[in-house]
């Protein structure tokens, strides 16, 4: 199943037009015409079967024949990550992480923070193509870069964990997981957390915890967190 976007369309919708860019991608790239059909997601869950109306490359038409709700998680899971020096790198974070099912992301900008600056535009791009090519329905929601001392401020509903590298004591993520549980986890830069911010982060109550016995980069150690926490929830 190809999958598109439409952040517009809900169960009331009756027909609807794609952008010039995605109708000119429709009819001339993929060569669909009239009576085709095409499945569309907003980003909340739910999945439109339509059929085209009007085969336009400037504005292609479609009416919603059907649609289903796929039921939400039970539990969230929001990584807060800091972005890495190499941009390919957290992007490729970005896309596995969606394609694994994450909720939320928040890129927090760090002591030992190599990268202080973000291009959200790009980052949203990456999460939406991801979303529809590993058919989620679910569109995951990144907030703006903050400091680690704003994000620490805010309040999580759940559990709150950070993983660190320091040699002191520490749970494994496993062991404090619990089912159906919202998860907020925090993954430093390159350099590891600074110890001002793991000493904040546990007065704030944040459990610190590991993500295995080798030393991961940022990306890596954000994915094993992201899929752990994902893999534990299944059914």
């Amino acid at each position: 199943m190809q999958l598109f976007y439409n952040p517009n369309i809900n169960e009331t919708t009756e027909y609807f037009s794609f952008d010039k860019e995605e109708s000119k991608h429709i009819i001339k790239v993929l060569r669909k015409k009239d009576t085709d059909i095409l499945f569309v997601t907003n980003g909340l869950g739910f999945l439109f079967k339509t059929e085209i109306t009007l085969a336009s490359d400037s504005k292609c038409t479609v009416q919603i024949i059907s649609f289903e709700k796929k039921e939400e998680s039970k539990f969230k899971l929001h990584l807060a990550v800091a972005p890495t020096k190499m941009n390919d790198r957290f992007e490729w974070f970005l896309e596995k992480a969606t394609e694994i099912g994450i909720h939320e992301i928040t890129p927090i900008i760090c002591d030992r923070s190599e990268r202080k600056v973000i291009n959200a535009e790009r980052f949203d791009k990456i999460i939406l193509s991801a979303m529809k090519q590993s058919n989620e329905l679910f569109l995951p929601k990144l907030n703006n870069a903050v400091t680690f001392k704003e994000f620490i401020k805010q309040q999580n509903k759940g559990l709150q964990l950070i993983a660190h590298c320091e040699e002191t004591d520490k749970k494994t993520l496993k062991s404090v997981l619990k089912p159906n549980e919202n998860v907020t986890l925090l993954i430093g830069p390159e350099g590891d957390f600074s110890e001002k911010e793991i000493a904040l982060a546990l007065k704030n109550n944040y459990i610190p915890v590991s993500l295995g016995n080798t030393r991961l980069r940022t990306e890596t150690a954000a994915v094993v967190a992201c899929h752990s926490v994902v893999f534990f929830n299944e059914n």
